[in-house]
């Protein structure tokens, strides 16, 4: 199975669950093959935990929902050890996160020391309780999600969280079209219950490995780089993109390029990825913020700013 014929597979299947989000599907997929990770931020009831339900299935990988609440302890999404008193030695029992497709559901109703325990496991791919170390297997994505409305009873994420996020994404209203299909598809039975895997997690293994292989071209690689420092430069920026956003960048554009059937980099890949990669990684100061002007704004901006090079 080559790339494309894998995002089409993927969508397909996906779309017999949610209709019209193929855009977001593709963007997920860039997240996987990458070993990155993804920011929901929508209204409720727009589809986020469908979405991540039925990519979990169609990849056959295994899935856990963790409902973020005030109240939820790390060792809630990490697991701990228990005694058994049948054997009398200490156990370990797994928790949600030694999953490959894990859903943070509302992430930020978690108190920041909960958000926290999802940072090794996000950054290393592996948890430690008590000392001992556990390896997540491959492939792991965490989709994470939270309403951009309701502000009581909820914690901001800390920057180190958010830039361990390889995009943040906004899935948006259906048209007047897909939501009738919708409402067509759900009029008798939910069509998750027969969704099946149609790629095996070995496939996504192979296929991720073959990622790195994509070439960036030097003008194209320097062209990310501008982008990228130009945001640690602009005035209107108190906090630019770290290191860690640069390679989230450059590895997402070859993961892009590959499922779209190239084995090469283009600027437009560059352009496309660079408002979904980098605007939730920088912060506005506060009297610019105060003026109206967002983060989304300053990364438009930049990229419309940065000279683009003319490749072969």
């Amino acid at each position: 199975m080559n790339f494309i014929q894998f995002v089409e597979a993927i969508q397909q299947n996906v779309a017999q669950v949610i209709i019209g989000k193929e855009k977001v599907t593709e963007l997920l997929l860039v997240a996987l093959m990458t070993g990155g990770h993804v920011l929901l931020e929508d209204v409720p009831g727009i589809g986020k935990t469908t979405l991540a339900k039925a990519m979990a299935r169609s990849l056959d990988c295994t899935f856990a929902r963790i409902q973020f609440t005030p109240d939820l302890l790390p060792s809630d999404v990490t697991g701990l050890n228990y005694y058994n008193q049948k054997r009398q030695e200490f156990e370990f029992r797994p928790g949600p996160i030694l999953n490959q497709i894990v859903l943070a559901d509302e992430i930020n109703r978690a108190t920041p020391r909960t958000q926290s325990s999802l940072l090794e496991a996000m950054q290393e791919q592996q948890v430690t309780v008590d000392g001992e170390t556990y390896s997540l297997a491959p492939p792991f994505l965490v989709i994470a999600t939270q309403n951009p409305i309701e502000l009581e009873g909820t914690f901001p994420l800390p920057e180190a969280q958010l830039d361990r996020f390889l995009m943040q994404l906004q899935l948006g209203y259906p048209t007047e079209d897909e939501e009738e299909t919708m409402l067509l598809y759900y009029r008798r039975d939910l069509p998750m219950t027969n969704l099946q895997p149609i790629v095996s997690v070995e496939q996504v293994r192979t296929l991720q490995a073959q990622v790195w292989d994509v070439h960036v071209q030097d003008d194209v690689r320097r062209y990310l780089l501008r982008i990228v420092r130009a945001t640690r430069e602009h005035e209107a920026v108190s906090l630019g993109v770290s290191p860690r956003g640069t390679m989230a960048l450059f590895k997402a554009g070859q993961a892009l390029a590959a499922l779209r059937g190239r084995d090469y980099v283009i600027p437009s890949d560059v352009q496309y990825l660079a408002p979904l990669v980098l605007t939730h990684r920088i912060h506005i100061s506060p009297h610019i913020r105060l003026r109206g002007r967002t983060p989304a704004q300053v990364v438009a901006e930049i990229t419309e700013t940065i000279p683009v090079p003319v490749v072969e």
